[in-house]
């Protein structure tokens, strides 16, 4: 196995580095140490990255209870970002299934920089004939809409499903892979990503802002809300007698410690005592899920919805548009002309 203390002559790496909590002013784009991994981790070349609402969760310090867990004044580890495809640089001495030259996508923090130490449980090899770039958009966000879809709303063929935040990055997976199940999906977005949502097989779409009433939606065996806010006896009102609600993500609802993960407790807590089926989706980050989903974009069975494609100088900016929900599906950051 390669020795890693030697595994790279370069000291210093660029990376997209937090200041402090707030807007995208408080990132930059600096010089950093290149990371050095343990004998259980790989070294990484990053070649695109994909932000995610976590990601900006972290850059606002948004619930407060992200400056509690990483640090009140700034984050302990200032490189931001978690998901990232590249070519493993060196391997350690205690892994298995990797080799140096592997394109592998995956999730690790401080990932949004040159090089990145990953653990191999949560990295997977991209198969060939996938894109870096169609790869970045999965260990996240595609990771979240798996779970939601299969594990938490449990879909199955002929259900009715409204998918709140099809527009998103995790929403426009979880559109995509309730349709492949079968189900008859509804998508809820602006009205400006309608004809988009269709596109990944939502057979309605409902605009939000047109139709704000759940007593006007219709009723639905499954809703998984990724996006809205809404309390959750008002959405119950939008489900069948023995509907399921999944809760996806922590939204800006609710107070300012937890803001919308206080309604995943809730829903859990309220679960046992209602006729509705009341769950929610703390994503997992594993290198199982993240093989069936680009095994799927391999076979063509699910595509990466990818809204913008940014160079490094414009990290910042797709960091914003995305912070201001302006962004339909995903956008990619590319480290590397070599992502495409």
């Amino acid at each position: 196995m390669t020795d890693l203390s030697s595994s790279t002559s370069i000291a210093t790496m660029t990376a997209i580095v937090q200041h402090g909590y707030g807007g995208t002013e408080v990132l930059s784009i600096d010089r950093m140490p290149v990371p050095t991994p343990r004998a259980t981790q790989v070294l990484v070349r990053v070649h695109a990255v994909s932000p995610d609402s976590g990601t900006v969760h972290l850059m606002t310090g948004d619930p407060f209870a992200v400056r509690l867990a990483l640090g009140l004044r700034r984050p302990r580890q200032p490189i931001v970002g978690l998901a990232f495809v590249g070519v493993i640089e060196a391997v350690g001495t205690e892994v298995r299934g990797f080799a140096v030259g592997d394109r592998v996508a995956g999730s690790a923090s401080a990932a949004f920089a040159e090089f990145v130490v990953a653990t191999p449980t949560k990295i997977a090899r991209i198969p060939d004939g996938v894109s870096m770039t169609d790869a970045a958009t999965l260990p996240i966000s595609a990771s979240t809409a798996l779970q939601a879809v299969r594990d938490g709303a449990r879909v199955r063929e002929g259900q009715s499903v409204l998918i709140i935040g099809a527009g998103g990055g995790v929403g426009s997976f979880m559109t995509q892979l309730a349709a492949a199940e079968g189900a008859h999906v509804t998508g809820m977005a602006s009205a400006g990503k309608a004809a988009f949502v269709r596109s990944l097989g939502a057979e309605r779409v409902i605009d939000y802002r047109a139709t704000p009433e759940p007593a006007d939606w219709g009723r639905f065996d499954v809703i998984i809300e990724a996006a809205d806010g809404r309390a959750l006896h008002v959405l119950r009102r939008a489900l069948t007698e023995r509907g399921t609600l999944v809760i996806v993500g922590a939204d800006k609802s609710g107070g300012p410690l937890l803001r919308g993960a206080d309604r995943q407790l809730r829903a859990m807590l309220l679960n046992p005592w209602v006729k509705h089926r009341l769950t929610a989706v703390m994503q997992r980050e594993n290198s199982d899920d993240l093989a069936v989903l680009l095994d799927m974009i391999a076979q063509g069975a699910l595509r990466a919805a990818v809204d913008e494609v940014a160079p490094l100088d414009g990290a910042l900016a797709a960091i914003d548009r995305l912070a201001h929900q302006r962004v339909s599906g995903k956008a990619v950051i590319e480290l590397s002309a070599e992502a495409r």
